[in-house]
């Protein structure tokens, strides 16, 4: 009987192809982007707790 579990990498593959395929018509946004939205939103909360 053999100990390796051959599903394992089997089970994972349509996973990876699916999180590798691209769209053309999918919005791109650079995570830099996201990251300093973020930050600027917290900014505004706080500023908003601030006043209120």
């Amino acid at each position: 009987m053999s100990s390796s579990d051959g599903g394992g990498l089997m089970s994972s593959a349509g996973l990876v192809r699916y999180f590798d395929a691209e769209d053309s018509n999918a919005i791109r946004i650079d995570p830099k982007t996201i990251v300093a939205f973020g930050a600027l939103f917290g900014a505004f909360i706080l500023v908003l707790n601030a006043f209120i």
